[in-house]
């Protein structure tokens, strides 16, 4: 079932003491376009985060917000700097001697006030690690986020339906009234060279090679013909479990150029009518097709 390009899907979750929300959001877009807005401190894993997305995704611009709060899963480490702490207990000594004290040795609670003796820093995060749980969640987001495109898409799906079968209605309207048209022009142009000739004496050949020529011009029936397989593998696309929104609206513009050749070659007003309505459907179902991935 197709899929619409318009969807929202938000997860959290808290893993290795990371509690991360992930929210993802899309609309219309001609090709994929992912931006990923994250702190800082993350970056590194928006590679991969981008891929996860490129595996769920085939086209429309797509938002991915990712917000961690990872206070819990801060370990802090006391480092001590033992030259530089022994330079200080150096320096006391000397300092000592010169305030006239024989002896003087410094105690760790004294060497521990000076700065950069000990040092306070964060253990190394494993990045790997850090990345598979921003995609573990993303995906649960993802899954969300797809669940709403697919309820979106059999929508989408119904509304085309109803379009399709509208257009092959017209179709067999156009079908039905060509054929009359003919008959119609062949008594117009009878009538007509009898009102000319003044005479009920008219070479019917004539007549029949007029009306040949003039439905030979009128002829819609490559043009019908051509719609109604349009229309099949519309049909067909629309139960496709694969990303069918290019190819479907390719043959829009399809279903468009023979509905414009079968209205410039009628110029029956019954048909003129008929092909208004059938290049409305044409065009509604073209902007709901510009919402199929």
């Amino acid at each position: 079932m197709i899929k619409s390009m318009t969807g929202y899907g938000r997860a959290r979750q808290t893993l290795h003491k990371r509690d991360i929300t992930v929210e993802v959001r899309s609309v219309n877009n001609r090709y994929l376009d992912c931006v990923v807005k994250m702190p800082r401190m993350y970056t590194f894993a928006e590679d991969a985060v981008k891929q996860c997305v490129q595996q769920a995704i085939s086209r429309g611009k797509v938002d991915v917000y990712i917000t961690v709060d990872a206070t819990a899963a801060d370990v802090e480490q006391v480092r001590v700097n033992g030259a530089l702490a022994a330079q200080y207990a150096a320096a006391l000594s000397e300092l000592a001697q010169v305030c006239g004290q024989a002896s003087y040795r410094a105690t760790p609670e004294t060497l521990s006030r000076f700065p950069d003796v000990l040092t306070v820093t964060k253990a190394d995060e494993d990045l790997e690690s850090v990345s598979a749980d921003l995609c573990a969640v993303l995906t649960q987001a993802l899954a969300a986020y797809n669940a709403m495109r697919s309820v979106e898409g059999e929508k989408l799906a119904e509304d085309i339906e109803n379009r399709l079968a509208a257009i092959e209605d017209y179709t067999a309207q156009v079908e039905k009234r060509s054929p009359e048209t003919v008959a119609e022009y062949r008594e117009k142009l009878t009538a007509r060279m009898q009102e000319v000739l003044q005479s009920a004496t008219i070479d019917p050949q004539r007549i029949l090679t007029e009306a040949a020529i003039y439905a030979d011009k009128v002829a819609v029936d490559e043009e019908t013909v051509r719609l109604r397989s349009h229309v099949s593998q519309l049909r067909t696309m629309l139960s496709s479990d694969e990303p069918m929104g290019r190819k479907m609206d390719f043959l829009i513009q399809e279903v468009n150029r023979e509905s414009n050749t079968v209205g410039s070659k009628c110029s029956d007003v019954a048909i003129a009518q008929v092909v208004v309505g059938l290049k409305a459907e044409v065009e509604k179902m073209r902007e709901q097709v510009q919402n199929v991935e």
